[in-house]
């Protein structure tokens, strides 16, 4: 085994996962949880957990000195990031490494040199790796931003300098709406990372997502392990994710995953990484971002290849060479994931936190459940809402639909509102089965729906049967109805 115990410096669903396959390869695992999540699954599925502080994620799960101290107290010798929170923090990477720890992900240098928008997009330019139409000069007054907004053309899209997830991103159609956009879209960026620096791109309407999934070990060998296509999104944020992407013939799946190499190498990459481009109707495709760490989206890749990512980021971090070169990664099948998230629909996709009453998983052939929380987990406000995630594997893309369709129908989460209605709307949609996808998906085929309210007539009738039901008081409240009456005659069976 690569390590003796690893400390998972995370929470929710990834914790969960990385734990797994830690107690597979006889590895000891240590979670560390927040106030609010004392009793939560990740904190059950390590062998031993240390808590870090106040719900608040900038004084626990963001807290580098508390997470290294708590490693450090339970005699870890690494740490796994996951994704989100520190994972994609070159301090955080440092602070593990000064104390004698393994960070199983990239070195600090590496996370530096991608997590920067600005210095990501010179890099790729170097390496003839194509970028998208933009600006990413260090005059950042507004007077500079404009100008620059206007050679590049409408719509010009406002990408903070660091962070990621859609925060602070501003589409701009006209000149006159760019101010404000860029206002807003600053202070969300330093809310959110600390940094108000921005990058302009030209906005490609209707593209593709597709991103391309990099390995890396010490000694300089890098392999892809084929794209993902991740079109499907809400703000910004990807809900459903599939491989391989019904849009890439052989010749450009090619040209694609020779970019996304190219693009690791430039950055010296090791441990597993993702290189995301935006695939435009033509077929032309631009580098849009690396994320220095393991993508939420990773088991399509390994329900296809039949290889855990994680483990591997483990070999790789304990300095093993990777077991395979190119031409040993093969893919077979079609794989789709969907994630299901506590937040509504119905209110512009806003959280749903409370308490996870009830859970039922589906299974199956070619079905996967990787869950986050369980009946009795709280979904607090603090943190994202993801639940669990649903993969599928089939034989080619219509029987994965066809799986993940009847896996959603035998899905249930009771307690919180879930966007479960609107997946099974989408892998249901003919233009989702026809594989014409693109990143305004949602907002074209599944506008938001309306908080549902009963007619008017059926709040009447359920008033006029309620008062007139057998028993009735005369108060108008009803006494407690005769269950004979109401439930029918005692019988065996359903």
């Amino acid at each position: 085994m690569p390590f003796r115990k690893v400390l998972i410096a995370n929470r929710g669903e990834i914790a969960v996962r990385v734990a797994r396959t830690c107690r597979a390869m006889g590895m000891s695992t240590v979670a560390v949880f927040s106030e609010a999540d004392r009793d939560a699954l990740h904190v059950r599925e390590a062998g031993e957990a240390v808590a870090i502080g106040p719900a608040e994620p900038a004084r626990s799960y963001l807290d580098i000195e508390r997470i290294v101290a708590a490693a450090r107290d339970t005699g870890a010798d690494a740490v796994h990031p996951g994704y989100g929170f520190l994972s994609q923090n070159g301090d955080f990477a440092e602070a593990v490494a000064r104390a004698g720890l393994v960070f199983v992900g990239p070195p600090a240098e590496v996370h530096r040199r991608m997590g920067d928008k600005q210095a990501a997009r010179r890099l790729m330019t170097e390496a003839g790796v194509p970028v998208v139409p933009g600006y990413d000069g260090d005059d950042q007054t507004d007077a500079a931003l404009r100008a620059a907004a206007a050679r590049i053309g409408w719509p010009v899209l406002i990408k903070p300098s660091r962070g990621g997830g859609g925060k602070g991103m501003r589409v701009v159609r006209a000149a006159a709406e760019f101010a404000a956009e860029l206002g807003a879209s600053r202070r969300e960026a330093k809310a959110a990372f600390g940094d108000d620096r921005v990058v302009l791109e030209r906005f490609v309407e209707r593209p593709r997502h597709v991103e391309v999934q990099v390995l890396g070990d010490s000694q300089g060998t890098l392999v892809h392990l084929f794209e993902r296509e991740c079109s499907i999104q809400r703000r910004h944020q990807k809900i459903v994710e599939e491989t391989p992407s019904p849009a890439l013939d052989a010749s450009l799946r090619a040209r694609l995953c020779a970019a996304g190499v190219a693009a690791a190498h430039a950055a010296h990459y090791v441990n597993a990484g993702t290189v995301e481009f935006l695939l435009a109707p033509d077929g032309g495709f631009h580098f849009l971002e690396m994320n220095t760490r393991l993508q939420v989206e990773h088991p399509v890749t390994e329900a296809v290849t039949g290889l855990d990512l994680v483990r591997l980021q483990m070999e790789i971090a304990a300095g093993r060479p990777l077991p395979f070169a190119q031409d040993g990664v093969t893919a077979r099948g079609h794989a789709l994931e969907c994630r299901i998230y506590a937040e509504d629909p119905a209110r512009d996709d806003l959280p749903s936190p409370g308490r996870v009453l009830h859970v039922s998983a589906p299974a199956g052939p070619g079905v996967r459940y990787d869950p986050g929380v369980e009946a009795g987990s709280e979904v607090t406000v603090h943190y994202d809402p993801l639940l669990a995630k649903l993969i599928t594997w089939g034989a080619d893309r219509t029987e994965s639909i066809q799986r993940m369709a009847a896996a959603l129908a035998q899905t249930v989460v009771l307690g919180v509102t879930t966007n479960h209605a609107r997946l099974r709307a989408i892998v249901d949609h003919p233009a989702f089965r026809g594989g014409d996808l693109h990143t305004r998906f949602v907002d074209e085929h599944l506008p938001a729906a309306e908080p549902s309210c009963p007619p008017a007539e059926a709040v009447a009738a359920a008033v006029a049967a309620l008062h007139g039901a057998p028993g009735a008081q005369d108060g108008g409240r009803p006494a407690a109805p005769d269950p004979w009456s109401s439930l029918g005659p005692w019988r065996l069976g359903a």
